[in-house]
């Protein structure tokens, strides 16, 4: 492989077609922002949603719902009809609503019926906590012990999934199947399609974690069948700190009631008409609970409208020329100083991050912090870096890695205290 120098990371600017889009969202010129996977960038124009929502609030108070100009009474169907395209699904089978947990709770109770002997959930022993909780906790809510009725598939390395390990899993016992589209630590992407088949010959229900996918990458729900999806929105999409929801039901399965029926779970001529007697929306609206949170929904806006016009397929190519970069020059620059890369190595097998593993990790991201740059730890020793194909430029990676190489070469880490702050 040939050196890799700045002067060719700042050619591969010049060259590439998403380069304006960066302009768009408030950087730092001062700053290496390499944690869109955890919380992404404000954007001008959600910036400017959000502001029209509280505009729409002062001038019209409660008329704001209908007579805003992005009517608060529709606005969870409007962003599901701009998120559609993102997970490949009609706009139909998506509602942006809630938290990805509390939509995970509520699909779990509209999915998960456990009878007679099919009374087990699959899931992966590398998933995200907060999944593992929702479903520990549906079990206990059939009076199913999750020591007996939880089976979490193994990993052989402590990082990665064998795709054979979790279709072995699947069994007569098993009624629901879980898993993360990308591993969150090691960025590895599942092949959802051949995963959601083989459960679906076993008849077992499909659901997926997008967290660390959407936005990131091209998705086909609809085609691959998957039951139900679950997603956050303030990583790759950007829109904001606890920022609405997502979800995804596929239309075979809507017309039903949810499992966690509310107010908004309403067809919406019906609303109003305060009928005790729930007639549920015949689109994956249904699947809202409460009112939306119109705040936390309206710089999404905004957001998706970016996407819309750098498209999703051009995002992905550039999300993976940057974190082949990023790889390559940990080869290049790093081979002394004891990292190991964790990630999957292949285009089709890796997310929107790379994951690094280092004894003194911790200490290394507040040394990357004091000199500019913005990673994320995972517990015990992982530094991820996230390289955003909107924001960031082949010449911020480059320039990230020369300083990650400096602080091993004059060992500035060992400033600071090998252990992770509250928030890690």
């Amino acid at each position: 492989m040939d050196t890799i120098t700045r002067d060719t990371a700042v050619k591969w600017d010049q060259n590439d077609p998403l380069r304006a889009f960066k302009d768009e969202f408030y950087t730092k010129p001062s700053q290496y922002y390499m944690d869109g996977n955890s919380l992404g960038l404000l954007s001008k124009r959600a910036e400017s949603t959000l502001l029209q929502s509280l505009a729409d609030w002062k001038e019209h108070g409660i008329e704001g719902w209908t007579e805003g100009k992005q009517p608060w009474f529709y606005m969870s169907e409007k962003l599901g009809e701009m998120t559609a395209p993102l997970v490949g699904a009609s706009p139909h089978e998506v509602i942006n609503t809630g938290s990805i947990t509390t939509n995970l709770h509520q699909l779990l109770s509209t999915f998960f019926k456990p009878e007679g002997n099919r009374t087990k959930i699959l899931a992966d022993a590398l998933n995200f906590p907060s999944d593992i909780y929702a479903l520990k906790s549906q079990l206990e809510l059939h009076n199913l012990s999750p020591e007996e009725h939880l089976i979490q598939v193994e990993s052989k390395d402590g990082t990665t999934l064998a795709e054979d390990d979790i279709i072995n899993a699947l069994h007569s016992e098993v009624a629901l199947l879980l898993l993360p589209s990308v591993l969150y630590r090691s960025g590895q992407l599942l092949d959802i399609e051949r995963i959601t088949k083989a459960a679906h010959e076993h008849g077992i229900i499909v659901g997926f974690d997008l967290a660390h996918s959407i936005g990131a990458l091209p998705h086909h729900l609809h085609d691959w069948g998957v039951d139900f999806a679950v997603w956050c929105t303030y990583k790759y999409l950007n829109s904001g700190p606890g920022g609405v929801g997502g979800l995804y039901v596929h239309e075979k399965h809507l017309g039903q009631s949810p499992g966690l029926a509310g107010w908004f779970s309403s067809k919406k001529e019906k609303q109003f008409d305060m009928d005790h007697t729930l007639t549920p929306a015949e689109t994956a609206s249904a699947f809202q609970i409460g009112t939306p949170h119109i705040l936390s929904s309206a710089p999404l806006l905004g957001s998706l409208e970016i996407f819309h016009e750098a498209g999703i397929e051009n995002v992905r190519k550039k999300s993976l020329e940057l974190t082949q970069l990023l790889m390559d020059l940990v080869h290049q620059e790093l081979k002394s100083f004891d990292f190991q890369l964790t990630n999957p190595l292949e285009d089709d097998r890796r997310g929107g991050h790379v994951s690094l593993t280092h004894p003194e990790a911790a200490s290394i991201c507040k040394a990357l912090k004091a000199d500019g740059v913005i990673p994320d730890f995972r517990a015990p020793n992982v530094i991820r870096l996230a390289p955003i194909a909107l924001y960031n430029s082949f010449t911020d990676v480059y320039d990230v890695m020369q300083i990650l190489k400096s602080i091993m070469v004059e060992e500035k880490y060992k400033q600071y205290k090998n252990e992770r702050g509250i928030i890690a």
